[in-house]
């Protein structure tokens, strides 16, 4: 029986964190280089947070050495934890998540990992919060590449690094997300991809970006098990 490698996304899909992301970015950048509300031009959703950050600096025109992406990288963690912490609405585990990963955890059929544009830490710190990060063994992250498209590979070798079956292929890996870019990543390396439009975009824009599955949310365990299973 060939094993599935099952990779979600954090934001949007698996967790809300009431804008903490956001937020954190803003303070860090703010306290770092004096400008305020620096990413109101720059695109978030989808996006890894190197990427994110590469186009803020370009977009003031500070200088993108590493000492400046270093220092933003610190300063953003400090301020996220904070952040998260005392968000105070729009904080939440998604519908049907708990359920469906107490599931897929104790599948011989699946294994569980993440692949997120968060740096690593970031998403430590986001599903530490709610209790989720025990479920998931390794991940790729946005660390790992400016470009989400080049992550899929990096998943799959720290899942063998983990455990995976060196015959799982990326026919046999799902992406689980809730924009496009989680679309786009998945078909590029020929993986499949359940979208969820939990997130900030509709089950239509999801369908027409290409998904495979798309649901409204996962409160239905039973028919999300299904199509992750079906998608092979």
């Amino acid at each position: 029986m060939t094993q599935q490698l099952v990779l979600f996304d954090i934001d949007g899909t698996l967790v809300l964190t009431g804008g903490a992301g956001k937020r954190g970015m803003t303070r860090a950048f703010e306290a770092l280089f004096g400008i305020p509300d620096a990413f109101a031009e720059v695109s978030l959703a989808g996006r890894t947070d190197t990427s994110i950050l590469a186009d803020a600096l370009d977009h003031h025109a500070i200088p993108g050495a590493e000492r400046n992406i270093t220092a933003f990288r610190q300063r953003y963690l400090e301020y996220l934890r904070e952040e998260v912490e005392g968000a105070t609405f729009g904080k939440t585990v998604l519908p049907g998540i708990l359920p469906l990963l107490d599931a897929l955890i104790v599948s011989p059929r699946t294994f569980l990992g993440l692949l997120t544009g968060n740096y690593a830490e970031a998403a430590e710190v986001k599903l530490g919060y709610f209790g989720l990060w025990r479920y998931f063994r390794c991940g790729a992250f946005g660390d790992d590449a400016h470009d989400r498209n080049h992550l899929v590979p990096i998943a799959i070798d720290r899942a063998r690094n983990c455990g995976l079956p060196p015959a799982v292929i990326t026919a046999d890996v799902v992406v689980v997300g809730d924009t496009p870019r989680d679309v786009e990543c998945a078909h590029a390396h020929g993986a499949r991809v359940v979208a969820v439009a939990t997130g900030e975009y509709s089950v239509r824009q999801l369908h027409d970006a290409g998904a495979d599955v798309v649901f409204e949310d996962f409160s239905d365990t039973a028919l999300v098990l299904a199509a992750i299973s079906e998608c092979r």
